[in-house]
């Protein structure tokens, strides 16, 4: 039987709430991607997922991290290989940057990329 864990995921209007909070975002977009477009938030740490098996030491256990890529599916990857690894104070962000983009929270770079916002199909959330 697998052994699935559990992550706990966020929208992009909690995370910023987070993040005033003290949350640190851990970005592990491949770094061209990070160059185009990246977020401007005060606490982050950029370590690509195709790193992150090498690299995973670099990540603090002891803060509380958001991690975070473009849709939010590599990043929920990312949760669920570092909660196996001992990691507890981690949170996904759904829709990734994607979705932080169309809410106008903070970047850096060009977000021409970004299609705009279409519909919430029903939803009343503040996310």
């Amino acid at each position: 039987m697998e052994n699935n864990t559990i992550v706990k995921e966020v929208c992009p209007t909690s995370t910023q709430e987070l993040i005033i909070r003290g949350y640190m975002l851990l970005d592990i977009r491949e770094p061209k991607e990070v160059e185009k477009l990246t977020f401007n938030v005060p606490k982050i740490i950029h370590i690509p997922l195709s790193e992150l098996e090498e690299r995973y030491m670099e990540v603090p256990k002891n803060e509380k991290i958001i991690v975070v890529c473009q849709t939010g599916e590599r990043s929920l990857r990312a949760v669920d290989f570092l909660q196996k690894l001992g990691y507890t104070n981690l949170l996904n962000m759904k829709k990734g940057l994607d979705k932080w983009v169309q809410k106008g929270f903070p970047t850096i770079g060009d977000t021409s990329g970004i299609q705009e916002h279409v519909c919430c199909r029903g939803s009343h959330s503040h996310c």
